[in-house]
């Protein structure tokens, strides 16, 4: 999915680039770049990048007449929706791929290039590690696996409808929240027999080309204003304060505790997540844009509004 999110905002920076395959363990890209996860970015210096939203800042700063994080506090709106759903919705990526066999069968019989029986794939490594990382992210269980299929559809039927007004999530140009919704749709949703989406035209459409179409010249589109953005913003704002924000405050608490679980209420029942560092790293990027990236006045603003909106997780 992030692989499929970088290759999406380098067709927003009409940037050029080269795909190359990652060798399986100690491979010297993953040894340069400090991580064995994909993707990783060479750029032209040899500097080897693993990590998608610093990638789009370094490239914002390249391009800066395509940026895909504005400046100010319009930025932080853009970088907290994108947070949401790179931390929070994308693991319904993980329940979708792994607890149906439709889809499990789909992604080894493609990585394999072989036509596997149910037991074959049953019995592949990858089919034994999804469930498992299903369990780690909190959907291990039929009742949160239901409920976050239903938050994620509901996350496709806002974006169905924002698009009928405009080009992309955010308004008429392209963000960091477009790259990882293009991620999702690229690499699992509709990419996998399930769910099907055939009733979302729209968003099928901007999926299979109507999104980089729509970015090819961006004039002097715009962007909805912060702090009002669009209905999809707000949708996805609202997710955060209700499900991801509890989960994010309980990691980073289980992590300075040195606990290797968190437990906190998801969906009106108590769920178990594995307490894992990088969500923590991640919100610390937020907090460091606030605290670091905006004037007195702009911070100001931007705290007011996190407190209203319900994602005081996110203050400095």
């Amino acid at each position: 999915m992030f692989t499929r999110k970088l290759e999406a905002a380098f067709a927003f920076y009409d940037l050029p680039f080269d795909r190359a395959p990652r060798s399986i363990g100690d491979d010297e890209i993953g040894k340069r770049a400090g991580t064995h996860q994909i993707p990783i970015l060479e750029t032209p210096e040899g500097w080897a990048l693993g990590d998608t939203t610093p990638i789009l800042e370094l490239l914002d700063a390249r391009i800066p007449s395509r940026r895909l994080f504005p400046t100010g506090p319009l930025g932080v709106l853009v970088h907290v929706v994108e947070e949401i759903l790179d931390e929070w919705v994308a693991r319904v990526m993980v329940h979708y791929r792994w607890h149906y066999i439709e889809n499990t069968r789909h992604v080894i019989e493609e990585m394999t290039g072989k036509k596997l029986s149910p037991e074959e794939v049953s019995q592949h490594p990858m089919a034994q590690w999804g469930p498992r990382a299903c369990r780690a992210t909190g959907t291990f269980y039929e009742a949160q696996q239901k409920a976050a299929e239903a938050e994620y559809l509901g996350v496709l039927d806002a974006l169905e409808t924002q698009l009928e007004t405009t080009a992309f999530a955010l308004g008429d140009r392209p963000t960091a929240v477009d790259a990882i919704l293009l991620g999702g749709l690229h690499a699992h949703t509709h990419a996998d027999p399930i769910p099907d989406l055939s009733s979302l035209g729209r968003v099928v459409a901007w999926a299979e080309g109507g999104a980089v179409d729509a970015a090819r010249n961006p004039g002097d589109a715009e962007l909805a204003p912060f702090p009002e953005s669009t209905p999809f913003a707000q949708h996805i704002l609202a997710i955060g304060a209700a499900q991801y924000s509890p989960f994010v405050e309980a990691n980073a608490k289980a992590l300075a505790e040195g606990s290797k679980a968190v437990e906190v209420e998801t969906y009106a029942e108590t769920t178990s997540y594995l307490a894992r560092v990088y969500p923590e790293q991640s919100r610390q990027m937020i907090q460091r844009r606030v605290r670091d990236q905006l004037n007195p006045e702009e911070r100001k603003t931007v705290e007011t509004w996190l407190t209203k909106v319900g994602l005081g997780c996110f203050l400095p």
